[in-house]
């Protein structure tokens, strides 16, 4: 069957739609990893998952410690996440995505001084249309790289 005109001008709204989701979770992580926004982005049993990083946080509740453990514990501040290359695939009221990301932020290290890291890998999405509004049913990162990187004076600039 051919997609009407409507299916189409719904999918891209969709997909923007989508698109505003993700953005307002890495805002939420940005704002000092707030855990009742953070998990306001998320279905009541929504899933975020560090796959390789060993967190498995299933539930509102599970979200908000996992998400506000990080930010009692001032190993991630003043985060900045930048997320690129999504392809989002919409099937009526279920999508998934993908997206890479890099993420920049000022962390403790363990004599208490502060050191700048980075994070570099992809994510990996379920959403769900609820009454209307896109969520996350789940969320799944996957770090491929990370460590410190010198704010030192460089030769190219």
């Amino acid at each position: 069957m051919t997609e009407t005109l409507e299916d189409r001008i719904r999918r891209l709204e969709d997909i923007e739609a989508i698109r505003q989701l993700k953005a307002r979770y890495c805002q939420a992580c940005d704002d000092d990893h707030n855990p009742d926004k953070v998990a306001a982005c998320f279905v009541p049993d929504g899933l975020w998952e560090g796959k390789n990083i060993g967190v498995y946080a299933k539930s509102h509740d599970a979200i908000k410690a996992y998400i506000g453990g990080v930010r009692a514990s001032g190993r991630m501040r003043n985060s900045a996440h930048m997320v690129t290359n999504p392809i989002i695939q919409v099937t009526g009221d279920r999508a998934t995505g993908e997206w890479r990301f890099i993420m920049l932020f000022t962390g403790k290290i363990n004599d208490g001084s502060l050191q700048y890291h980075r994070i570099i890998g992809f994510y990996e999405e379920e959403y769900v249309r609820v009454d209307g509004r896109w969520l996350f049913e789940g969320l799944h990162v996957t770090v491929e790289e990370s460590g410190p990187y010198s704010t030192e004076d460089s030769k190219f600039v």
